[in-house]
């Protein structure tokens, strides 16, 4: 019975969470089906199967496991059926055997009932047979946390496997029952104390709790998806190990709008114009290939320098920043970047982004201009040199042959690595970007 195991979707993947099982328990599976949407720490991808088979689900939705670790089986069909009766028959047994002792010594419900004594945490109908209980990653932690005793269960899950909502309902549905011991320990210790009873009388001022701080008002804690975990942690390791520095520089845009303004008039339904953002990937491109630290990461000691130019583009989600890669951008013309750069994004926000196109990229632009940003610095990217922030294109006036007259303007700023790149050098990179953008046409070949 093969295993299906949470498979490596992205090349900085390290653990999944499954988000949704697109099959159920018992389903045939054919290989190549789609089988989970699984959550990583770049986006939410679909897995398909690699092998057919009947399906037994191992982890169930909103389980994080590890890259490797099992999350189903794939069964000739017949094994999983009956895998499944076993522990149907040992639930059945357990459940009629205390009825039967009442009702042969003439005993009703509400006679006192034999001492009995807790069972081993494998022998009941959610254990394996090997002492150890049938219960999902999540829920083991989850009860660990609020102190419900996995033994004493009865999963719901597949073949009797303990899941988190077993684990919740437990907690819920019987907290007084869970403590009742322990409180009646600790009354007969000692008496508990007359001021506990209402301590806000007795500590003036405002009260702090979970729900409220001082003038902050009710607080809601949300949690963070695997892809914002990954992001937040690798962006903290960035700031906090890449002795990075930044450079500005200013870009006379008149030509490149006069350019885009040709094409537009001669753009099709099929055929769209190149965007501002489209030159700025392609410029990066070219001087890229021209300065290749730039295009290049520091890594223990030493520098690499990558032999192909990938630029990836930061395309902002409801909730995260994904960056797929356009591969070669030295080499394609500008309308192939255009359409690349479209359909990437448009997979993005879509969902059905795939792990090659979100590998692989050796340099970074980001643009915020289309929110009227005018400068700003992005973090730089993990394995690369650096990475481009793009602000708005904006009007402002200008001095030309001694007169004031309107200007097309825009800022763009590297964030650099400087164990690879020193100051003069990025000042160099940025200069052959703007020096590109203000003669755009040899941005067209």
């Amino acid at each position: 019975m093969p295993d299906v195991v949470m498979p490596r979707l992205s090349d900085s993947m390290e653990e999944g969470t499954i988000i949704k099982w697109l099959k159920a328990s018992g389903d045939d599976v054919q290989r190549g089906e789609e089988l989970v949407e699984i959550e990583t720490d770049k986006a939410n991808m679909v897995y398909e199967a690699d092998a057919s088979g009947t399906l037994e689900i191992v982890a169930e939705e909103g389980a994080t496991l590890p890259i490797g670790e099992t999350i189903a089986t794939l069964g000739d069909g017949s094994a999983p059926a009956a895998k499944a009766e076993a522990p149907k028959a040992a639930a059945a047994e357990a459940k009629d055997a205390p009825a039967e002792a009442p009702a042969a010594s003439g005993a009703t419900a509400t006679a006192e009932p034999a001492p009995t004594s807790p069972a081993p945490a494998g022998d009941g109908a959610n254990g394996n047979g090997n002492g150890r209980v049938k219960a999902s990653p999540v829920a083991r932690r989850l009860a660990e946390e609020l102190g419900v005793d996995l033994g004493a269960l009865e999963g719901s899950g597949p073949n009797g496997r303990i899941v988190k909502a077993d684990v919740e309902g437990a907690a819920k549905g019987a907290p007084a029952a869970a403590s009742a011991a322990p409180a009646a320990a600790a009354e007969s210790a000692a008496p508990a104390p007359a001021a506990a009873e209402k301590p806000a009388k007795e500590i003036p001022g405002p009260v702090v709790s979970g729900e409220a701080g001082i003038g902050k008002g009710e607080t809601t804690t949300v949690e963070l998806t695997r892809t914002q975990q990954v992001i937040a942690r690798r962006m903290a390791e960035s700031k906090a190990t890449i002795p990075d520095y930044t450079v500005t520089t200013e870009v006379d845009m008149e030509a490149a709008v006069s350019l885009r303004e040709q094409m537009k008039a001669a753009a099709t339904e099929t055929l769209r114009a190149p965007s501002f953002n489209d030159m700025v990937v392609k410029a990066a491109g070219l001087a890229l290939r021209e300065h290749p630290k730039a295009n290049g990461a520091y890594k223990d000691g030493k520098w690499e320098l990558y032999g192909r130019v990938n630029i990836g583009i930061a395309v902002a989600t409801d909730d995260a920043l994904i960056v797929p890669t356009i591969f070669d951008v030295d080499r394609k013309a500008l309308g192939e970047i255009s359409r690349d750069a479209r359909a990437l994004a448009a997979r993005v926000r879509a969902g059905k982004i795939t792990p090659p196109e979100l590998s692989g990229a050796t340099f970074t632009v980001s643009n915020l201009g289309m929110f009227g940003t005018t400068e700003f610095t992005a973090v730089i990217t993990a394995g690369q040199a650096g990475i481009l922030s793009v602000g708005a294109l904006r009007d402002e006036p200008v001095v030309k042959n001694g007169q004031v007259v309107p200007g097309k303007r825009m800022s763009i700023t590297i964030a650099a690595d400087h164990r690879i790149i020193n100051g003069a050098e990025a000042a160099q990179f940025l200069a052959r970007i703007r020096e590109l953008l203000e003669t755009p046409f040899s941005l067209a070949f």
